[in-house]
């Protein structure tokens, strides 16, 4: 009998198109997510009730991730200025520097979250998110890096917008609606900045590359991602990058 040989499947290369002024520009995908916790206090026992109206409200479905109203929270919210501060403090530790400060921020909220890419809206950015929400059980999955990581009161993430990504259950396998039916406690609120990928000390961390396909945005005026040199979307329940419908 001849032995059988086994083969590495090479791993697809991701090329994102984003928006850079007034033209189009090219850049690898961060194969990198950063991650950690800092100490912050719980939001206010007000605060929480009036997001949980506000979810209520908006009629939040599982794998939805909605933005919440920043300004009003923040009235409402004594430590929002420690909570942006840790952030802060964490990302400079990092070697990003001071780009948190001059990011633009913004409140969401998940009752977890389908496989996704963000690249077809923030092409030209890095996301930061800070969690303040108790752990529920979730923990954020990057398919394409193998990170999983436990969502909890100040678990901060920075990561790439193009690498795809869903909030699901702890030790379950893909995203599954059931798992954040009606009745269960498991939204997430998250304050998230906007990092730009064009920041150098942003684009280190992350290991992304430019132009790394000089002529493609000729042919195109839309951000998005590219598999292996095609259009491609992200499979909502596994994550897995499959050709477009």
């Amino acid at each position: 009998m001849s032995p059988s040989t086994s083969f590495e499947r090479e791993p697809d290369r991701l090329v994102a198109w984003f928006r850079s002024g007034e033209s189009m520009r090219t850049r690898s995908v961060g194969g990198v997510v950063l991650s950690g916790r800092v100490e912050v206090p719980a939001p206010p026992a007000r605060l929480l009730a009036d997001w949980e109206r506000e979810i209520s409200h908006m009629a939040l479905e599982p794998g939805d991730v909605e933005a919440m109203p920043l300004a009003r929270a923040r009235a409402r919210w004594p430590d929002y200025r420690r909570c942006v501060q840790a952030a802060a403090g964490w990302t400079r530790a990092l070697g990003l520097e001071e780009v948190l400060a001059s990011s633009d921020v913004a409140l969401m909220a998940c009752r977890g979250a389908r496989y996704h890419h963000d690249g077809a809206q923030y092409g030209a950015a890095a996301f930061c998110n800070l969690f303040v929400s108790e752990d529920k059980g979730l923990d954020v999955h990057f398919p394409g890096t193998g990170d999983r990581i436990a969502l909890a009161r100040g678990t901060l993430l920075v990561f790439d917008t193009c690498q795809p990504h869903a909030v699901v259950r702890r030790g379950g396998s893909g995203f599954h609606a059931a798992d954040f039916g009606p009745g269960q406690d498991c939204s997430q609120l998250f304050l998230t900045w906007e990092l730009p990928v064009e920041d150098a000390h942003v684009a280190r961390a992350l290991r992304i590359r430019f132009d790394v396909e000089p002529a493609a945005p000729a042919q195109s005026d839309e951000e998005q991602v590219r598999v292996n040199g095609e259009p491609a979307s992200v499979c909502p329940a596994s994550g897995q990058w499959r050709p477009p419908a």
